[in-house]
């Protein structure tokens, strides 16, 4: 058994470190290393009265940090710059002002902090100011700023549950609502007159219900396709038109059994349906004069882009775009649309319908990889898509395989480039990656069915996919790997108890470990989750949480397991990690567990790095196999 501590190192120190991570990114750095220290740059959104003037977030010190960006002038600054990283922030609409959240180490408690966007850097520069003044620090739960100045901030705390506060410009925060179930700002309309939240005040915090107020918090409209909690359908707030006097609200639903939008209007009651027809999940947003709407529509691991006019006779027409997956769109003032792009082979890019690269950072690119495979395999509770890359290098399996288990629940993998799947293909591994049930993306009926056996349900699907892997020749039965962050990592965990005999290695990077502790202490809006999904609180259906926590069946681990873990992790605790380990170690089980200074998980490029690096060699020292990747 081994036990290691990492911390994060100033600001300072990491810029120079990231000078030396350059110069070692040449031909002496594996290519898998290559790929975490490339410069990335998330979609730049931008002032919706200023829209020259660009917020985005970039790993190009080492860590991700928010960048300014006048497009008119091309200058570029760092906006932020903080030891473990920041990437919360947002523009007003006249673009003067950036305001981004301010926690300690990553532990996602704290307060928003504002600036100018002109900020300037050295001696009498700005300073950062408290946005709210009088507002304490908390979690945050949505954000919309007025024209005016107003803001309206969400905040969860465990004392309070869900608080909005609207704050204008030299006046106290006033509180318009509050309630013990978890809830959030959506948007501010254009005039500044109409709030939209949404909330689970019913209990069920997987599906919103929504409520228009105004700014002194007096209800203007609900809508609430939960029927009290007694429906499982879900509301999300998508935007209100960028229009003066315009009172529409772009909605989110689930009523034809997948995401959809529709337009509300809650000063009128009127519901427009949309015929957009796309198969899979469909989301949209606003074009900045609201004459058509931006569709980003995700089906079966994928993801495409089309506009859309309402009240119109014609159909959704394409927005071309390569094959692979979009991860982010905006609609321009002159028309054109920006997007964030990827593939699985195909390193991250921005680019413009016009064609043209939007935002390409300096530095070195980061290698490719190689493409997905589609498979489908027949499950206890349906089809199952899984996602496969193979190695380039031998070109038969068997290979040790490694099962890449999704974080969420309520979220999938996509044909996306992932730096960390590409580091274990380059070492000789086979990738599986499961849109297990509960996945989102497949319909409402799939996600949904993740209720009350959870993490059971999920692991009966990756067990059929891979019974197909083993069988196809694919996987090497005795070197097969269960691996994932979040809710993947406490997959992992359980998994490794409840199907001991299938794996040979376990990977779980801030897991889950210790059910019943894990509620008691992480922060209240996943309280909310935890009950909706397993139908009550530990105390409520003790069953329930005894069935699906990993630490029930730690004695039954056979193979080495390698916990990774944030010492201020608000989402999986520290605390009932070092139970689930503290039973490891009463049994002499192999097993390792590294611990860093940071949250859920690490914006730190080489600490993120450093993490990988210790998974391989832990997988290499068990299971056999190179160092290093042959010719890295």
């Amino acid at each position: 058994m081994t036990e290691t501590t990492g911390s994060t190192t100033s600001a300072s120190s990491q810029a120079a470190d990231a000078q030396a991570a350059d110069a070692r990114a040449g031909a002496s750095a594996p290519t898998w290393e290559q790929r975490f220290r490339a410069p990335r740059v998330s979609l730049p959104d931008w002032a919706e009265d200023a829209p020259d003037r660009a917020l985005f977030v970039s790993n190009a010190t080492g860590t991700y940090e928010l960048y300014a960006w006048d497009r008119a002038t091309g200058e570029q600054r760092q906006v932020t710059d903080r030891p473990n990283g920041t990437t919360d922030g947002a523009l007003t609409p006249d673009g003067e002002s950036i305001w981004w959240f301010d926690d300690t180490d990553g532990d996602e408690f704290g307060v928003w902090m504002r600036r100018p966007f002109h900020g300037g850097e050295g001696a009498g520069a700005p300073a950062d100011e408290p946005a709210a003044p009088g507002l304490g620090p908390s979690y945050p739960a949505g954000l919309a700023i007025g024209r005016d100045g107003t803001a309206v901030i969400g905040r969860s705390t465990d004392e309070d549950g869900t608080t909005v506060h609207v704050v204008r410009p030299g006046e106290p925060a006033v509180e318009i609502y509050r309630h013990r179930e978890s809830a959030g700002v959506g948007d501010l309309s254009q005039d500044g007159t109409l709030i939209a939240l949404e909330h689970t005040e019913h209990g069920d915090a997987m599906h919103s219900a929504l409520r228009v107020v105004r700014p002194d918090g007096t209800t203007v409209a609900e809508l609430d396709d939960t029927e009290g909690g007694t429906k499982e359908l879900g509301l999300s707030v998508l935007g209100f038109a960028p229009v003066a006097g315009d009172t529409r609200l772009l909605v989110g639903h689930q009523r034809r059994g997948r995401w959809e939008p529709m337009i509300w209007d809650p000063t009128t009651g009127e519901e427009t349906e949309l015929a957009i027809g796309l198969p899979g999940d469909v989301v949209a947003e606003w074009y900045p004069d609201a004459s058509a709407l931006l569709v980003v529509h995700a089906f079966e691991a994928r993801s495409d882009l089309w506009r859309y006019e309402p009240g119109t006779d014609g159909g959704p027409v394409r927005v071309e775009t390569p094959a692979g997956s979009v991860s982010g769109a905006t609609a321009r003032p002159d028309g054109s649309v920006e997007y964030l792009w990827s593939s699985a082979a195909q390193p991250p890019v921005i680019r413009s319908t016009s064609g043209a690269v939007v935002l390409d950072p300096p530095g070195p690119k980061a290698p490719e990889s190689v493409p997905v495979e589609d498979v489908w395999v027949d499950g206890p509770g349906g089809r199952i898509h899984a996602l496969v890359q193979r190695p380039a290098a031998p070109a038969e399996g068997p290979f040790p395989t490694v099962f890449e288990l999704h974080g969420g629940p309520t979220w999938h993998d996509s044909d996306a480039f992932a730096s960390g799947p590409a580091a274990w293909i380059d070492h000789g591994y086979a990738v599986i990656r499961v849109n297990y049930r509960g996945s989102t993306g497949y319909g409402r009926a799939w996600t949904d069915a993740l209720k009350h056996r959870i993490g059971l349900i999920e692991l009966e699907d990756v067990a059929a996919v891979r019974d197909w892997a083993v069988e196809s020749g694919l996987a090497d039965p005795a070197r097969l790997v269960l691996s994932g962050g979040s809710w993947g990592g406490y997959l992992t965990l359980l998994g490794l108890g409840t199907q001991p005999e299938h794996w040979a290695l376990g990977l779980a990077a801030v897991p889950v470990a210790d059910y019943v502790t894990a509620y008691h202490d992480e922060m209240e809006d996943l309280k909310a989750m935890d009950r909706t999904l397993l139908g009550g609180t530990p105390e409520e259906v003790p069953e329930r949480f005894e069935a699906s926590s990993p630490l029930t069946y730690v004695d039954a681990v056979r193979a080495p397991v390698y916990i990774s873990a944030g010492v201020n992790d608000p989402r999986c605790p520290i605390r009932q990690i070092e139970n689930y380990v503290d039973r490891l170690k009463g049994r002499d089980a192999a097993h390792e567990v590294y611990r860093y200074e940071a949250g859920h998980g690490s914006l730190v490029v080489e600490e993120r790095i450093k993490q990988v690096r210790l998974e391989l060699d832990f997988a290499r020292r068990h299971l056999g196999g190179a160092a290093e990747p042959s010719g890295a």
